[in-house]
């Protein structure tokens, strides 16, 4: 009988350690990829960032490239209306 508890406490043990590595090493597995991916969120995230930044600053930059063609449209009409004058003032 004592043999047999011996047998069964080494089994025992056996199957712990075995248990005990396995899960381990499936949790360095894990963890290597969880790092992985979030280095490449990250990165993603780096990339979105700067693009919303580029867009943001193409936003501010509108509403005085809109300004400046009212500007340039009213320009327009008055140098259009000063050549029908003058053409109008020849005739």
């Amino acid at each position: 009988m004592d043999g047999e508890i011996i047998v069964a406490i080494i089994s025992a043990v056996a199957t712990v350690g075995a248990v005990v590595a396995s899960t381990y090493m499936g949790n360095k597995d894990i963890q290597h990829k969880i790092e992985t991916h979030q280095a490449v969120t990250d990165t993603k995230l780096d990339n979105l960032t700067a693009e919303v930044k580029e867009h943001n600053s193409f936003a501010k930059r509108m509403p005085v490239v809109e300004e400046q063609i009212k500007v340039i449209n009213h320009r327009l009409e008055d140098l259009e209306n000063e050549n029908h004058r003058k053409a109008s003032k020849t005739d």
